[in-house]
């Protein structure tokens, strides 16, 4: 057996919490990773609204983590020998959630207060569950993405200032913004079991994000919302920067005959204010020349 096959005989599913009236089910993929989901849970047990079911997936757990894991019982987890990586990751939790919508948090992310209230009050005001929701992001540095807020608090633990986050967090000035795909990520359990979760062909997950949206889209979703006032601060890849990267822009252009960058900018209208259900996409003639120039370049 190749050495990167997956054994799933190495895979521990185990349901540990007790509780019965949680309100989402949240999944946090760590890598070795344990200071920052320490931080993460934390701020999730501290800065929540609602209770909610809290999935972790210990990929390896060499530094500690699984017995940490172990030894919080308000948390359920997926422990695997062998780094998962974020599709497999979040598709093995299939069997422990419990509620009607998945969040899919990053493990270097720190939640803020009522971050899952107004997620709460969005869905409620909804008439339909055809949604993906986000969070807005706060970075301490500008990497050029138009859907966070760039707000340096430090960008390690070592640095980080938490009391004056939380005190000027609200201060930001966004709207709401159009194009959901980034973590933290809402979507409501019947979507995920209709596209079926994640696309493993994206491990161990780079572009997964956009595959999932565009899945979404083919389904007949148009409601793709990034929500200013749910907020979370993001000290940034803090996993994805050891992890042997796939080539998830050739394979979702391969699979679906249009870039990344064209599906995020004329479907999702990634970055623009939100307006509501998203329009069908304009796309001009030389944009698909270029998409259709790429893909026979990578077919050849």
């Amino acid at each position: 057996m190749p050495t990167d096959t997956m054994n799933f005989k190495s895979l521990e599913i185990v349901k540990h919490s007790k509780n019965q009236n949680n309100t989402f089910s949240l999944i946090i993929p760590s890598w070795n990773n344990l200071p920052y989901l320490k931080l993460c849970i934390r701020s999730i047990r501290e800065n929540s609204h609602f209770k909610h079911q809290i999935i972790v997936v210990v990929n390896e757990g060499k530094d500690g983590t699984l017995e940490w894991i172990q030894s919080e019982e308000d948390i359920d987890y997926v422990f695997s020998q062998k780094n998962l990586g974020i599709c497999y990751g979040l598709n093995v939790c299939r069997p422990l959630i419990e509620t009607d919508y998945i969040v899919y948090i990053n493990d270097d992310m720190y939640l803020l207060p009522d971050w899952d209230k107004i997620f709460y009050d969005e869905i409620k005001a909804l008439s339909h569950r055809e949604f993906m929701l986000s969070s807005t992001m706060i970075e301490p540095h500008n990497t050029n993405n138009p859907c966070a807020i760039v707000g340096d608090y430090g960008d390690s633990l070592e640095s980080f200032k938490e009391k004056e986050l939380l005190k000027t967090f609200r201060d930001f000035q966004k709207s709401d913004w159009s194009g959901s795909t980034w973590p933290p990520l809402l979507i409501p359990t019947v979507l995920w079991d209709l596209v079926g979760g994640m696309s493993v062909e994206f491990s161990p997950g780079m572009y997964s994000d956009p595959d999932l949206s565009m899945k979404l889209w083919q389904l007949g979703v148009r409601y793709f919302k990034g929500i200013s006032a749910s907020r979370v601060y993001h000290f940034g890849s803090k996993s994805t920067k050891r992890v042997k990267k796939n080539r998830g822009k050739n394979k979702f252009l391969q699979k679906y005959g249009i870039t990344s960058r064209s599906f995020t900018q004329y479907y999702l209208k990634r970055g623009e204010d939100f307006n509501g259900l998203i329009p069908e996409p304009k796309i001009s003639v030389v944009e698909k020349s270029i998409n259709k120039l790429k893909l026979l370049w990578h077919n050849l």
